[in-house]
């Protein structure tokens, strides 16, 4: 292969990740979290929620409900666990004005208890920032952007793989580790890169489909179906929608709508029944759950007439999906690795963890690779944008981890709707003391402020469990921050050390910090 051609795609692979590196470090980093979202969802519930009513008196509650509160009669939800972080066996939302859930359920009296929850909502936050990439704005336009960014992601792949290929097996099965910091922090680049290099691939390619889904639609009507996509779409699905009928007409009981669907699929284990227009004859009943034999998104659904008891529509039901949703559901099951059970779950983790260390890497190896050697003895001033871009990887990653486990850590002291307030709190506190102080003091000291915060996770626990209200489960969580917090600190006392030891005139020294900042000329 032509050095030149290395040198094109070794340009395009730095500059795609430098620029997209510090939204995919956050997206990657949240991403790992929520591959135990459940967990988090269940780990800041009180324990002191009262006993939902048993499911066989779920259709005298849904009675009871629709004649006490007209505002569930539009839509509600029927749970069918008892898990903690479920506040009631009923619950719905008013709509635009008032999104916090009501719910309903009987109280040990047997009278109807309504009220409002407070959910803690933390584990849907770091979803959304798994999503956006941390960016602020409205979803939509914020996908839209993170879609853009997984199609240079992908082009990043491309080149750095074309790039490594002259010197694969070399570099691969290399990981030197000294005073070169440049080789080794290439190294662990190559090795993370190229191990998972098909996870990566699968990522980048359905998240840029996510984000631009809209796009791709309206390219593929134009394209292929001649503005007939949606009558083909139509014709191709044997499912037919209930028309809506305000009429009243009474509904069959829940137990009878779920016994229909084990008739139908018996290893389907349903998870919540979702009502619209209840006690109308266009009522619909859209019950979602699991099959472990399906790649599915996170869960499966079909939706079924409470009135007849017809199943009606199984275009996202698992095993019997059309051939227009079924690849979307894989690639949905393939993006947030939602099959193969726990094996499958512990490897995302994992290579989320690792992809958030690819693009930490990459950062570093610009910076390394612009390093200017000192020469005859004498120090040298490094590049200005050397400076500010360590800074900022510095100050976005680090920060990025604090705010999440600031956010974890207060859940169980705040209930309420504050995540995104807390998290831009604590990540643009980190940004700022970053490019104020420089990455060489920066570095440690923000380190040790997230082994601090996500210390904190595991602390409130024990404070709660001091108060006599100890949670009796998601205990993961708590161990699984203690681990953090440890590898964190590990990492602070490292960058401390090379502050001390390391070169004097690199990024990491605080005296070369402290010569590239601007300082003020007297008059």
């Amino acid at each position: 292969m032509r050095a030149e051609i290395i040198r094109t795609y070794k340009s395009v692979h730095t500059w795609t990740g430098i620029v997209c590196g510090f939204v995919l470090f956050i997206a990657f980093y949240a991403g790992a979290l929520t591959m135990f979202e459940e967990t988090l969802s269940r780990w800041p519930s009180s324990p002191s929620r009262p006993a939902m009513a048993p499911l066989q008196h779920s259709q005298q509650l849904i009675a009871d409900t629709l004649a006490t509160r007209p505002d569930a009669r539009k839509e509600f939800t029927l749970h069918l666990r008892d898990d903690e972080q479920i506040p009631a066996r009923i619950t719905w939302t008013k709509g635009r004005g008032d999104r916090q859930p009501w719910t309903a359920d009987y109280a040990s009296d047997g009278s109807l208890r309504v009220e409002q929850a407070r959910p803690s909502g933390m584990a849907q936050f770091i979803d959304h920032l798994h999503r956006t990439g941390g960016l602020p704005g409205n979803a939509e336009v914020t996908e839209f952007i993170m879609g853009l960014v997984s199609l240079a992601y992908a082009v990043a792949l491309v080149s750095g793989t074309i790039v490594l290929l002259p010197s694969l097996l070399k570099d691969f099965f290399a990981l030197r580790v000294g005073k070169n910091l440049k080789r080794m922090w290439l190294d662990a680049h190559n090795v993370i890169g190229i191990a998972s290099l098909p996870f990566h691939i699968v990522i980048a390619l359905s998240a840029m489909v996510f984000g631009l889904h809209d796009q791709i639609y309206d390219l593929q009507e134009k394209l292929v179906y001649n503005g007939n996509m949606a009558q083909i779409m139509k014709a191709s699905s044997p499912n037919n929608a209930v028309k809506p009928d305000q009429r009243p007409a009474p509904m069959l009981a829940p137990q009878e709508l779920l016994a229909r669907v084990r008739d139908f699929a018996p290893d389907f284990e349903p998870l919540a029944m979702q009502y619209r227009a209840p006690g109308t004859a266009g009522a619909t009943v859209r019950i979602a759950g699991n099959d472990p034999r399906y790649m599915i998104r996170r869960e499966g659904f079909l939706l079924i007439s409470p009135v007849s008891g017809k199943i009606v529509d199984t275009t996202y039901f698992p095993g019997k999906q059309s051939t227009w949703t079924a690849p979307v559901s894989a690639a949905f099951a393939l993006h947030f690795g939602t099959f193969g059970g726990e094996p499958v779950r512990w490897m995302y983790f994992a290579m989320g963890l690792g992809g958030a260390i690819l693009f930490y890497t990459g950062n570093l190896l610009w910076v390394e690779t612009r390093r200017k050697n000192a020469r005859g003895g004498e120090p040298v001033l490094q590049r200005r944008a050397a400076y500010w871009l360590s800074a900022a990887t510095v100050g976005v990653c680090i920060g990025s981890i604090a705010g999440i486990s600031a956010v974890i850590a207060a859940a169980k002291l705040m209930p309420g709707d504050w995540h995104l307030a807390l998290y831009y709190a604590v990540f643009l506190l980190c940004c700022g003391w970053a490019f104020w102080r420089g990455a060489a003091m920066a570095g440690a000291e923000l380190l040790w402020l997230a082994a601090i915060t996500t210390l904190a996770i595991p602390a409130t626990t024990l404070w709660h469990a001091l108060q006599g209200a100890a949670w009796q489960h998601a205990y993961g969580i708590d161990a699984g921050a203690v681990i953090g917090a440890l590898v964190l600190a590990v990492l602070a006392r490292a960058a401390r050390r090379r502050q001390q030891r390391g070169i004097k005139d690199s990024v990491w020294s605080p005296a070369a910090t402290a010569a590239a900042m601007p300082v003020a000329q007297p008059r």
